[in-house]
């Protein structure tokens, strides 16, 4: 709690509707006042931050929408200069990439400005079953989101299986010929795993254990990103 008092219990309402509330399921999960938790909700309504739907119960509103899609994305921002610092400490093009159902995209690349490279443009969308950031983005999934991908899969549960035990992935000529790849995982503030952080090049220069050289940077890059 925040120590302000009735921006904390507007908060705690916000919350309490996320799946919709009547006054009464508001007051049994708020334990707020039945008067305060109506007047706060009826204010909350007001300022389009709640709605009420065809059964009268509040839900979230609009304005939440409005302002969420205002703000700066956190990661983005705050990854661009780190795509840069670990593509300066390891040589290679670095990525940073997000799980869309079947797929990955390349949100943000620093791509290494001459010589041999893996250039991956942001906007890309590669699948998720080859290369070391579909490994990450799979590894501490469900089984059941996880099962009917693997007979599809370039690499398997077992692989999976080692990525989650010591943190890090690569990958060799598994996307695409001649590529190779190591990649960590970015967690948010619960400890999910929602992004990876990668490096890539050629195998002449990262040679057949890409991780061997370059995994403790990638993964420190990817844990100064966590928990934005």
């Amino acid at each position: 709690m925040s120590g302000v008092g009735v921006l904390d219990k507007a908060v705690v309402i916000l919350a309490a509707c996320v799946d919709g509330a009547s006054l009464a399921e508001l007051v049994d999960r708020t334990k707020l006042p039945r008067a305060t938790a109506h007047r706060l909700a009826q204010a909350l309504e007001i300022h389009r931050m709640l709605v009420r739907d065809t059964q009268g119960r509040w839900r979230p509103g609009p304005r939440l929408g409005e302002l969420a899609n205002a703000a700066p994305d956190v990661l983005l921002t705050a990854a661009e200069p780190l795509l840069s610092a670990l593509r300066d400490a390891t040589g290679e093009s670095a990525q940073l990439y997000l799980r869309r159902a079947d797929e990955r995209i390349c949100v943000a690349a620093a791509e290494r400005a001459s010589g041999l490279r893996d250039t991956v443009p942001v906007g890309s969308v590669l699948p998720m079953v080859a290369g070391s950031a579909a490994q990450i983005l799979l590894a501490w999934e469900p089984p059941e989101a996880v099962m009917p991908l693997l007979p599809r899969c370039k690499f398997t549960g077992r692989t999976l299986a080692e990525v989650r035990r010591r943190g890090w992935a690569q990958s060799v000529a598994e996307r695409e010929p001649g590529v190779a790849s190591v990649s960590a995982p970015i967690r948010d503030r619960t400890g999910r795993v929602i992004a990876s952080i990668s490096i890539s090049g050629p195998i002449e220069r990262l040679g057949r254990r890409p991780g061997e050289r370059h995994a403790m940077a990638v993964v420190r890059a990817g844990q100064r990103l966590s928990g934005l």
